[in-house]
């Protein structure tokens, strides 16, 4: 049986990719939670890991939502959309 079929080995081998994570930048690294309250984890340019909700400073921004797609955060005018790499 191929290893694709096995969900431990698919999120090994994404959680090993080489290079996906830039690691002078903030970066998210998941999502979780109910719908209506989604949580994420984000790995901050210091190397620190941070569990944010909507509302929470990050990044000199804050975040204005959470989805299974990823994390919205406002940051002085701009609005960014915060994917998890490879994902």
């Amino acid at each position: 049986m191929s290893n694709t079929a096995d969900p431990a080995a698919r999120v090994a081998t994404a959680a090993t990719q080489s290079g996906a994570l830039n690691r002078s930048t903030t970066t998210l690294i998941g999502v979780f939670g109910p719908e209506q309250d989604m949580q994420a984890m984000m790995r901050m340019s210091g190397g620190a890991v941070r569990r944010v909700k909507r509302g929470a400073s990050v990044a000199g921004g804050k975040v204005v939502a959470i989805d299974a797609k990823g994390l919205i955060l406002q940051k002085g005018g701009d609005t960014v959309r915060l994917v998890i790499p490879g994902g």
